[in-house]
């Protein structure tokens, strides 16, 4: 009888202890202030959010949705955010500006593409500078093309496809900055002829008008196009150096996800992006379409970034460098690499 009764109260300490390691373990979870921007490129934050490594792994992601990198930066300035998912574009600008901020990881290269719609799609050689001028011509006014704000990653690549790739005449085109969703609506309401989107409006547009076409992907715009990055306040890390290590981590291991079982991952983008109103079977198109290749490795991105960096100062949307060597960290990502 005494066996019992000890062996009753081995087994209630043991249930005692393990209801204070979880209640102390949720009350010592690390808030995580998260900005980002709503597109495939940033799927790794969805799916560390939507598989629950981030709450097993003890921190307590507090997401914020922004239209476009640009007016992040505010939000980063302030110290109203920790950790940024969006274009790399707006996080040179903060980096030039003195704010604190590194790029600990990639998420996505050649996220940009360019598409057209109607009689400006319809013709050969669309996206060239002998079809923008064709079109000009024959419409008695510019291509239409939508993007992002100045700064932006959408914005960047567009100038520099049209000045440098394809040399398109200026006179031919007009650029409209947008957010992210009136893009989209503008392309489908044909109240613009071109625009630089991403996943997953491209699928949603390429679905939705069977008028609209795809003329050039991330690569023929910017070949190894940096697109949305990880990137963490040096005050976060300073203050919760592990748990910025544990964020990096998590993002290597959903970057593996995402390619291995995109239909999984893909679940948690509709979640996290979907708004109830775009269907899974379009997230699972996003995922593996032309526009989603997914990378962690920041080092991926570095030289095309100094490319698109010298693009933006000579153009003057960018009015300092930043110091690349300073602005990329990439000691979190190989200690996650060697740990696989």
């Amino acid at each position: 009888m005494s066996h019992l009764l000890s062996k009753a109260r081995r087994l209630a300490v043991a249930a005692a202890a393990t209801v204070l390691f979880w209640g102390a373990s949720a009350s010592a979870a690390t808030d995580v202030r998260v900005g980002f921007i709503p597109v495939v490129g940033a799927g790794q934050l969805f799916v560390i959010d939507g598989e629950g490594w981030a709450r097993d792994a003890g921190l307590n992601l507090k997401l914020t949705q922004f239209e476009s990198g640009p007016a992040m930066i505010s939000a980063l300035a302030s110290g109203t955010l920790d950790a940024y998912y969006g274009g790399i574009g707006p996080i040179m600008v903060a980096s030039a500006r003195g704010i604190e901020v590194k790029v600990y990881a990639a998420t996505a290269i050649e996220e940009m593409t360019f598409v057209g719609r109607a009689d400006f799609a319809a013709q050969p050689q669309a996206a060239t500078a002998a079809g923008f001028k064709a079109f000009s011509e024959s419409q008695g006014r510019p291509l239409k093309i939508a993007t992002q704000p100045p700064g932006s990653v959408p914005d960047t690549v567009l100038r520099y496809w049209l000045q440098n790739v394809i040399k398109a005449d200026p006179a031919t085109y007009q650029i409209t900055a947008m957010g992210i969703e009136a893009t989209q609506q503008a392309l489908l309401a044909g109240a613009v002829d071109a625009a630089t989107i991403r996943e997953p409006t491209l699928t949603v547009v390429l679905a939705r008008d069977p008028k609209s076409k795809l003329l050039a992907v991330g690569g023929e715009m910017l070949p190894n196009q940096p697109g949305s990055v990880l990137a963490l306040t040096g005050a976060f890390v300073k203050a919760n150096e592990q748990a910025a290590k544990t964020i990096v981590s998590l993002h290597d291991r959903a970057t593996t996800l995402l390619k291995d079982e995109p239909n999984r991952a893909a679940k948690h983008l509709q979640s996290g992006l979907g708004k109830g109103l775009t269907d899974l079977a379009t997230f699972e198109k996003a995922v593996v379409s032309p526009a989603s290749k997914f990378v962690a490795d920041p080092m991926v991105i570095k030289d095309a970034t100094k490319v698109m960096q010298d693009f933006q100062l000579k153009a003057g949307t960018l009015e300092k460098a930043a110091d690349l060597n300073v602005l990329f960290d990439d000691s979190f990502y190989r200690a996650a690499a060697a740990a696989r």
